[in-house]
């Protein structure tokens, strides 16, 4: 069924309330986003700009005008700008743009189904119209790619055409892994202003598609960054900026960039803080396993092979603190994400999982990291027959706080039909959230147990020789993949799965390990690197950190991108900093 974009006024607004203690307002997939028919009615200009006019604002210089159109997660940017003091008007109609005393465009999700929603609501004309008169705008992220020409995006797709130039994707021959996700190094040109305190620190991003330097708009290029090339990280000419990194998830760093924006007039700062960042880090990531325990309380667990029971004789569920508090200290401690898995259920109504959703929108009122949770992200029906798609799930948990979802059960499910067909029927909740929402913000949870055996042909899936034989001297495995929290296995493998996924839109791969799950002896190496090794994606290795060697170790000897722990941090036996001093020692880059 085609969708037709709403009156902007009800973009954000759903055709249900989850709860009417919700505060946010939930996004309806049906009237934001286009079906992949009407993706190319996107390529039309909009009317010439020069009927509209400028009015004198009467806003309070405390007020921030913010282009919500209704995708993803801008949660965020609203907590950093009130963090930074500020309070935010909420765009409603064009003249609410052309009547801002300052402009932020947090750009989330698509270029096509985000240009259609500023073509069809009038956005589009009021955009470059306050942009031609140069105010004081901030792009970021899509909000950058959108003021170039076209994107090839689900395209070519027509831009607001302010700067010449294309949006094009990362060309993975270069050896790169796409999307682009993690902390990277600018390089910063002359009178960037708004990064005057960057330094040589790293910026989050998070993108598969990037604007191309060129000729014609070598003039609006503020800063750089190399990633398999270079490309513009940043422009600026007069009061118009736009970054493609996220300022409102690069910690103190990016806080420093809104704070430039929304001040003009601060006074330079002696020295900004020195970094040493040069290239794309390596990224340390807190896992918080979160559940109610037997008293109804929602407290971070920590399973020994998926068991958080206690082994004792009240057998409770392992306490190791509460979500909340625990993700604010890891993200003073130097966390580079964090994530959220909730292993509690609500699988018969993802959507009543009011405490989850609450622990998403509290821990992203002052954690300016990126935030990924997990946990019955699927189409389901509740008891009274109303059907709801993986994308209405998704995006409550999105305008929650949530910067990415990650599926697990489900995509295993989704993979093994694609396997056995060969057919992408699009109707996963893998494909229809990367298709709206850019595969960039769907993580892939794998949950394998390793499975040996004397010889390569004995299964039908790929089989690896192992570094330490079985238990009865096999010298091969095979990595068996469980669903249910590991307690059903299916006849698909790691390997078969990773490429799968891959294929059907996943944009990360978070990748456990039931045998090394809270044994504290490392990383499965021979898993980490057969996965890494098979995919043109990021890798998160996860399951079995115990010291910080294991960190170097994974990031020495696979492709891995990223390395998750959760009991060593929780229980503070390794802090953080104590893994990103490890691994500055052993010249692995880290965001410091």
């Amino acid at each position: 069924m085609e969708a037709t974009a709403a009156p902007f006024s009800s973009i954000v607004s759903s055709r249900q309330n989850f709860s009417s203690s919700s505060s946010i307002r939930a996004s309806s997939p049906a009237s934001l986003f286009l079906s992949q028919k009407s993706i190319g009615n996107v390529n039309r200009k909009f009317k010439s700009p020069r009927s509209l006019s400028v009015r004198a604002s009467s806003t309070s210089d405390s007020v921030v005008t913010l282009l919500d159109y209704g995708a993803g997660n801008v949660r965020s940017i609203r907590n950093a700008l009130r963090h930074l003091g500020f309070s935010i008007k909420d765009v409603q109609t064009p003249g609410d743009i052309l009547n801002a005393d300052r402009l932020i465009f947090p750009g989330v999700g698509a270029f096509a189904p985000a240009m259609d929603v500023l073509n069809r609501t009038g956005m589009a004309e009021a955009l470059c119209k306050y942009i031609e008169n140069d105010r004081p705008f901030l792009g970021i992220c899509l909000g950058l790619q959108l003021l170039f020409d076209s994107s090839e995006e689900n395209g070519p797709v027509k831009g607001l055409g302010v700067i010449p130039g294309i949006v094009g994707r990362f060309d993975a021959s270069a050896g790169i892994r796409v999307p682009h996700i993690g902390w990277n190094a600018l390089q910063v040109g002359k009178d960037s202003e708004i990064l005057d305190d960057v330094g040589n620190r790293h910026v989050y991003f998070v993108h598969s598609y990037r604007a191309i330097p060129s000729d014609e708009n070598k003039d609006w290029i503020s800063s750089t960054c190399n990633y398999g090339e270079s490309f513009i990280s940043s422009i600026r000419r007069g009061n118009v900026h736009a970054v493609q990194f996220h300022p409102e998830k690069s910690g103190e760093v990016g806080l420093s960039v809104l704070r430039r924006f929304l001040h003009p007039k601060l006074p330079a700062t002696q020295k900004p803080m020195e970094g040493k960042a040069s290239k794309l880090a390596k990224r340390v990531i807190a896992c918080l396993d979160v559940r109610t325990n037997d008293k109804g309380d929602l407290v971070v667990t920590k399973g020994d092979q998926y068991d958080v029971r206690e082994q004792s004789n009240e057998n409770e569920v392992r306490n190791l603190g509460k979500p909340v508090d625990l993700a604010g200290q890891y993200y003073k401690d130097g966390a580079d994400e964090i994530s959220f898995l909730n292993i509690t259920g609500f699988r018969d109504f993802p959507l009543g999982d009011l405490p989850m959703i609450q622990v998403l929108r509290q821990t992203s009122k002052n954690v300016f990291v990126p935030l990924t949770v997990g946990g019955g992200i699927r189409d389901f029906t509740d008891a009274s027959g109303r059907y709801y798609s993986s994308l209405e799930v998704a995006a409550e948990y999105f305008r929650s706080g949530a910067d990415k979802i990650s599926i697990g059960s489900d995509a295993v499910s989704a993979a093994e039909e694609f396997i056995k067909s060969g057919v992408k029927t699009g109707k996963s909740s893998l494909e229809q959230i990367s298709r709206v929402y850019g595969n960039q913000a769907v993580v892939v949870s794998i949950d394998p147990r390793r499975v040996y055996v004397n010889h390569p042909d004995d299964v039908p899936y790929k089989v690896i020789r192992v570094t330490n034989p079985g238990p009865n001297g096999e010298e091969y495995a095979w990595y068996q993949c469980t669903v249910s929290g590991g307690r059903e296995g299916r006849p698909i493998g790691a390997f078969e799965l990773a490429k799968a996924v891959e294929e059907l839109g996943a944009g990360e791969i978070l990748l456990n390990c039931i045998d090394c799950d809270g044994q504290g002896k490392g990383f499965d190496i021979d898993l980490v690197k057969l996965i890494s090794d098979s995919v043109g994606i990021p890798v998160i290795a996860s399951s079995g950190a115990g010291t910080p060697d294991h960190f170097s170790e994974v990031f020495e000897k696979t492709n891995a991108s990223a390395a998750l722990a959760a009991g060593i941090f929780h229980r503070k036996e390794v802090p953080i900093q104590s893994v990103k001093e490890h691994l500055q020692e052993e010249r692995i880059e880290v965001r410091i």
